[in-house]
């Protein structure tokens, strides 16, 4: 049987014997969708948008099954990512908006993944949406203060609704755009009246020149797409937030303008992926380089698009801001040429707090000793046998009053809501994997176990104080 260890338990695997050397470290890239579903990828069982490129990349790697974002919405999720900290332990447990900023930034000492790397000698560059810090009040989590040598994107996450916007960040200087926009709210919120260049675009064209130039020495790209999330502001303005250049494969379905631009994004962000595969292959990185794609958390209904005829969240239940797994399991590929053997599938679980230590023993670095992560480079490695797991993976919701959520042993998992002695709702994954069954009353002695721990779970924030909220009868 597997060794579990606790999540809240210090939990950082020993490095290899002998670290690693420059010449065997390995780059490494995490591509991040926006907002995209598990069930949004041909290799996880869509059957309506194209995705060849990422059908391809999992063909030639492994494709996990049971990966978890760090939360089921933007910010946390990414802190989670950043930092190697769960859900009730990292500095961002929310979208905090622009009422408190500071709430919704990294702060001096927060260590993250790019700041390992960055000590290990990696070149280490931001690509895309942060959404963990910006100018003014919430400087504190610039990432050029985090680890990162570059950044081109967005800071906050409401600028990054548009992706037709006026300007983009180059590290702290502003960078102007041809396009004209309609502003709404602040924050750079609103919706372009003249598209001209459209943001994903810019940040494939840093993406591969960035792996260009760099191929001489070891690097870290965090490329942080913001397809296929939604212009929220253009959704309430012109009845369609999918903003695109254009439809592609779509533009002559007989559906109605957000479907076919929600593909279209999606179809749009598979063939950046595919870019970037190709250029790691010409520059002859692509058995030097581990490639991760994954989404920030479940998919969302934000477009006006139909979920009912993408099945988005594909055998789950919920979608973004759900705690069940429509909400926070989304697909994982990990592909490197030479080291990953093709063609597999793993179901082995883990979450977004998981690579700071992966990404720590692959660069011969030490991960900080207070965090929540298990390196699954056993798994990437084909050495099933050494692979440690969790007994525990945790995620709380702050929007419309306070939830809590735990997986257990991989296969149990307790939802709490309404109180902090308010009874856990339990699902059986393994014969129940769209949670809805309610088996806490037959298994009490499991429920019980997932509540005591989901009352130890976090560590106090004064910026994330948990405000329970009575249930209805809405789904968790």
């Amino acid at each position: 049987m597997k060794t579990r260890l606790p999540l809240l338990a210090v939990v950082i695997l020993g490095l290899a014997a002998s670290p690693a050397t420059a010449e065997d470290r390995p780059n490494l890239i995490w591509i991040m969708a926006d907002d995209m579903g598990y069930g949004e990828v041909g290799c996880y069982g869509q059957r309506v948008i194209a995705t060849p490129n990422l059908d391809r990349m999992a063909r030639e790697g492994l494709r996990f099954t049971h990966f978890y974002a760090g939360a089921t919405v933007c910010a946390p999720s990414r802190s989670v990512l950043m930092t190697g900290k769960h859900h009730g332990h990292t500095r961002v447990r929310g979208n905090a908006g622009p009422n408190n900023p500071t709430a919704q930034a990294l702060r001096d000492g927060d260590t993250t993944v790019a700041d390992v790397l960055h000590q290990a000698g990696y070149r280490t560059a931001l690509v895309g949406k942060w959404g963990l810090g910006d100018v003014g009040p919430a400087a504190t989590g610039l990432p050029r203060r985090h680890g990162f040598d570059e950044f081109f994107g967005y800071l906050n996450q409401v600028h990054a609704h548009n992706h037709f916007p006026d300007f983009l960040w180059r590290n702290e200087e502003k960078v102007a755009l041809r396009n004209k926009v309609t502003p709404v709210g602040g924050n750079g919120g609103g919706y372009a009246t003249e598209a001209v260049e459209y943001a994903d675009d810019l940040f494939a064209d840093a993406a591969v020149k960035f792996v260009a130039e760099n191929k001489a020495r070891p690097f870290f790209l965090y490329w942080s797409m913001v397809v296929p999330h939604a212009n929220n502001e253009r959704t309430r303005a012109l009845k369609n937030g999918a903003e695109v250049p254009d439809l592609g494969p779509y533009a002559d379905k007989d559906w109605p303008g957000p479907d076919k631009g929600h593909a279209a994004m999606i179809t749009r962000l598979d063939g950046y992926v595919g870019r970037l595969l190709d250029a790691l292959r010409e520059q002859g990185l692509a058995e030097k380089t581990l490639v991760i794609f994954t989404s920030d958390n479940g998919p969302h209904n934000e477009s006006n698009h139909d979920l009912a005829r993408f099945k988005p969240s594909g055998p789950f239940r919920g979608i973004k801001r759900s705690l069940t797994d429509g909400g926070i399991r989304v697909p994982m590929i990990a592909w490197r040429p030479g080291t990953i053997a093709p063609g597999g599938v793993s179901n082995h679980v883990a979450y977004f707090g998981d690579w700071m230590a992966t990404a720590a023993e692959l660069a011969g670095a030490k991960a900080p000793a207070d965090g929540d992560s298990i390196s699954f480079a056993p798994t990437l490695l084909g050495k099933p046998s050494a692979q440690k797991e969790h007994e525990f993976l945790y995620w709380e919701f702050h929007e419309g009053g306070f939830k809590q959520a735990a997986l257990y042993q991989g296969r149990w998992k307790g939802v709490r809501v309404g109180g902090p002695n308010a009874p856990v709702a339990l699902y059986d994954q393994q014969s129940d994997p769209a949670e809805t069954d309610d088996v806490a009353e037959r298994r009490p002695e499991i429920a019980a176990r997932i509540g005591r721990f989901l009352s130890t779970a976090r560590s106090p924030s004064p910026d994330w104080e948990p405000k329970w909220k009575t249930p209805g009868k809405a789904a968790h």
